[in-house]
Parts: C-alpha cells; structure tokens; sequence
C-alpha cells in the first residue's frame, strides 16, 4: 500500500520559515521524481516545486528563491524549505509522486 505522509506544518508568522517533510512508503521512492502542490481557500491546487529522482529542480516562479526543495533517498523523504513566507502562501501543502500518489496535505497558515 502506497502512503504519504505530509508533516511539518502548522501557524507561523510572515516572514518566518518551516520545513515540510513527506515520507513515502510502499514505493520504490529513488525512481520517482517528487512534488510539492499547495491549495488555498476557494482556489484550485497549483503546483509549487518538483525534484527529479536524479535531484534536479524546478519552481513555480513566484517560489524561486524563497522555497528549496530537496530529497533524501536513504530516508523515502522528500522536504520543502519555506523562507520569507507571506500571508498569501497559506494553503494546504500536498506532497506528490511521479507514481500518481498524493499525500493528505498539511495545512500551512501565515498570520500575525
């Protein structure tokens, strides 16, 4: 059975940081690439960043810079290093594999 598992969010004021991490299981996780999506309140689901299962990367643009993703095979982890965050980035951040799974989200809300 093919699970992930999103952790690591939680209320965080604007302009501070968190990690996401999302642990797979029931896949062969070093194969496939990985990706971070996030849906807020009334909007549909966009994409935030992906990594290849050789470890290159790629952003939405408006994520350039503040956002890191990163992977660790040894682990079936993949992370996402949120920076400088915004109140407009408070959404649900869903994990997603190339293997067409999606984790249950964790929500991330930035507020004073």
């Amino acid at each position: 059975q093919v699970q992930l598992v999103e952790s690591g969010g939680g209320l965080v004021q604007p302009g501070g940081s968190l990690r996401l991490s999302c642990a797979a299981s029931g896949i062969i996780f070093s194969r496939y690439a990985m990706s971070w999506y996030r849906q807020a309140p009334g909007k549909e689901r966009q994409w935030v960043a992906t990594i290849s299962r050789f470890g290159s990367t790629s952003y939405a643009d408006a994520r350039k810079g503040r956002f890191a993703i990163s992977r660790d095979n040894a682990k079936n982890t993949v992370y996402l290093q949120m920076n400088s965050l915004k109140p407009e980035d408070t959404a649900v951040y869903y994990c997603y594999s190339q293997s067409d799974y999606w984790g249950q989200g964790t929500q991330v809300t930035v507020s004073s």
